[in-house]
């Protein structure tokens, strides 16, 4: 993959990103029949809106993990003599790489189950 389209993709990303919000808006002057289409179009943007960045902490958490493994396996095959020391540092860098995955899952889910915006 190119650093051109690398960049692109990253821009694309952080578009939807700035965008999706703003479609989880409900409308100022709706009446009680439009505020309730206005109620269940909300949840659905929060659920997308909550969808995009968990995909996204995955999959890039998921290539995180995939080359630290990799350098850390080359690098115990270098030298295996440090085999102790670059493992407790592989399990350092896993469990950080994990937990900011979880934090996503964590404000997923509180945009999934907690009402949005108030009552």
């Amino acid at each position: 993959m190119s650093k051109r389209s690398f960049l692109l993709m990253t821009f694309v990303f952080l578009a939807l990103g700035a965008v999706v919000p703003l479609h989880a808006q409900e409308a100022a002057g709706a009446a009680a029949g439009a505020a309730a289409a206005g109620h269940a179009e909300l949840i659905k943007w929060s659920i997308i809106a909550a969808g995009f960045p968990l995909g996204l902490a995955a999959a890039f958490g998921a290539i995180g993990q995939g080359m630290s493994i990799s350098g850390a396996v080359q690098s115990i095959a270098r030298n295996p003599s440090a085999a102790g020391e670059i493992r407790g540092n592989l399990i350092l860098g896993l469990v950080l790489i994990e937990s900011l995955v979880i934090y996503v899952l964590l404000i997923s889910l509180i945009l999934f189950f907690v009402h949005p915006f108030g009552a």
